[in-house]
């Protein structure tokens, strides 16, 4: 997890932090397939790695996979997810 990631998880009440760990941790089964409990969605290459995003409630985890492991770059609500693409 990133630095800032790890600042932004921290902020973050207990049980939505729980729902998170939980969330990331069903990624360790298949980063890339959206299924119940983890919706992941592919986001625009962002320069030399591909991005995506988990959906775990109000919030959004995005990650890139880099040599076979998942580095979780932000966790950011909803709102401010899409600011942060553009």
């Amino acid at each position: 997890m990133s630095r800032t990631a790890e600042k932004e998880f921290n902020s973050l009440d207990k049980q939505t932090q729980e729902r998170i760990r939980g969330a990331l941790k069903e990624l360790e089964n298949d980063p890339f397939q959206p299924r119940p409990k983890a919706d992941i969605k592919k986001l625009h290459k962002m320069s030399k790695h591909e991005f995506y995003r988990l959906r775990v409630g109000n919030y959004r985890a995005i990650y890139a996979i880099e040599n076979m492991t998942i580095k979780v770059t932000r966790i950011i609500p909803r709102g401010k997810c899409y600011d942060w693409l553009e």
